[in-house]
């Protein structure tokens, strides 16, 4: 049964909202059914066509004027521009015996890469200029442009990304900037009224109305690193956004921030009837950490699991498998523990086959829930988890702990001068490549990391000879580094495919 509870099935499209740098954009036909003609409709049934047609020009429910124009003069247009690079390619072998039996391989030669640049949306949360957008509107970046709604352009730089919730925290500098209240997305109702204002399509200051079609929706959404996004908590909304939405603002009737806009789901790669925003409730904890930290402080439960229950996606077989799982344990929702992970906040507390049905008062119907209520804390908080047993409640304290098993601050080492943000490997990735140490880089941008040519996701295992094992180590070995003649670091590591590198960072300042 545990391979059963492991299965968390989900199949969407998913189309990246801005023409970012280094966003892809892909999606797929959601209906193969060819739409019947407008006259068959017609004739089906013309009563209630022209009875739709009628309601449509009844009186708007919601006055929307005052929260739109509150609005768009914090959402701001973003340029994100990638700069023309060197790189080394293989070329293919002018002899095609040379090819098949020889090495394969032709020789070497550089190629300058075309410069690249991407545009999205961004809301202005802080009167002395930090502004929340995507990580996909600016990963990658070199040079990032912020154009207000009165037009005025500025230089903007990136304090912090979070590639699992997609997020991303840069500044202007400057006072007194208009901004959008952030209000609590947890009091949205499915139901109420909201609008999307961003830049779709590079036109400034567009605002578009729908209602909130669902909340805590997983998409099957992925990290800029391919694989699948660590925090899937979206609101849907059937506000109409489209590509250059990305990392602009979903608003309340109130005027206040609800969400960041951040994918569609299309058939065609354009709205087509259902947007996604990821909630201020995971926004507000992920900006401050970024603020305060430079990356994100990640508290984890330590179990696998799935959503107890059934739903469209599954098959027959094993929807009812899930139903008899269900029957068996006396709960019919919650989510179900396939496995505690060894030295985690759950370790020696909650046991395979519980089924977390609450957190901090707070009901946990599927597994979004659950990753949505732990957003919101640090390592080192302590939380009560409610878990159904032997069909009986029981609640537990629990003190969470981050990746590494430990409730200790994740530090950014040295983002101001090396313009990178780093944490520990996990334990995961240790056995995966069979590493005793390491520190893994989660993030790049302008500086001397950059410079060198050292990019998101490399490995260090040492620097200047001394191995890796803390952000600590690193900001040591930077530091004595920097007082030598040379004012060099050498640094040695992998990538997670397998692949040795190293890498001279001159820590000279001009």
């Amino acid at each position: 049964m545990k391979q059963t509870t492991r299965n968390i099935l989900g199949v969407a499209a998913i189309v990246i909202l801005s023409s970012g740098v280094a966003g892809v954009t892909t999606y797929k036909m959601l209906n193969k059914e060819e739409p019947a003609a407008f006259g068959e409709l017609f004739q089906q049934n013309p009563d209630n066509l022209q009875l739709a047609a009628y309601n449509a020009t009844d009186a708007q429910p919601v006055d929307l004027t005052q929260a739109a124009e509150n609005s768009v003069h914090a959402v701001v247009h973003i340029r994100a521009k990638q700069l023309s690079r060197t790189q080394t390619v293989q070329a293919i072998p002018d002899n095609i015996f040379d090819f098949f039996f020889g090495d394969g391989r032709g020789q070497q030669r550089q190629i300058q890469t075309q410069p690249r640049i991407g545009f999205g949306s961004g809301v202005i949360i802080s009167k002395d200029g930090y502004i929340v957008t995507n990580n996909h509107v600016v990963e990658g970046a070199d040079e990032i442009t912020v154009k207000l709604n009165d037009d005025r352009e500025l230089k903007g730089r990136i304090i912090g990304t979070d590639p699992n919730t997609d997020l991303a925290l840069i500044k202007i500098e400057g006072d007194d900037f208009p901004t959008i209240p952030v209000g609590n997305s947890d009091e949205l109702k499915v139901g109420e009224w909201v609008l999307a204002v961003g830049n779709p399509f590079n036109l400034n200051s567009t605002v578009t109305a729908g209602i909130v079609s669902a909340k805590a929706r997983a998409i099957g959404a992925t990290a800029s690193n391919g694989q699948a996004a660590n925090i899937q908590s979206f609101i849907q909304t059937d506000a109409a956004i489209n590509q250059g939405n990305s990392g602009g603002a979903l608003v309340n009737a109130k005027g206040e921030l609800v969400g960041i806009n951040a994918m569609l789901y299309s058939p065609t790669g354009a709205y087509s009837g259902y947007g996604f925003a990821i909630p201020t409730s995971i926004m507000t904890k992920v900006v401050s950490d970024l603020k305060q930290f430079g990356t994100v402080q990640r508290a984890l439960l330590g179990i696998t699991g799935t959503t107890l229950g059934t739903d469209l996606q599954m098959d027959e077989r094993l929807a009812e498998e899930m139903k008899k799982k269900a029957d068996e344990l006396g709960v019919k929702e919650g989510v179900l523990i396939a496995e505690v992970v060894e030295g985690g906040s759950a370790a020696g507390v909650l046991k395979s086959d519980d089924v977390i049905v609450g957190i901090d008062g707070k009901k946990i119907h599927k597994f979004t829930d659950l990753q949505e209520a732990l957003a919101k804390h640090r390592p080192g908080d302590k939380v009560k988890v409610k878990v159904v047993r032997d069909k009986k409640e029981k609640e537990f304290e629990l003190t969470l702990k981050n990746s590494q098993g430990n409730t200790k601050v994740v530090k950014d080492a040295g983002m101001d001068l090396l313009g990178a943000a780093f944490k520990p490997i996990s334990t995961d990735l240790k056995k995966q490549l069979n590493l005793g140490h390491g520190l893994e880089v989660t993030g790049v941008a302008n500086g001397k990391m950059a410079d060198a040519g050292i990019r998101k996701g490399f490995i260090i295992l040492k620097a200047n000879g001394v191995p890796m094992k803390s952000t600590d180590d690193l900001e040591k070995v930077m530091k004595e580094a920097a007082k030598t003649p040379e004012q060099v670091l050498f640094i040695t590591g992998m990538f997670p495919s397998g692949k040795r590198a190293s890498y001279a960072v001159d820590l000279t300042q001009e």
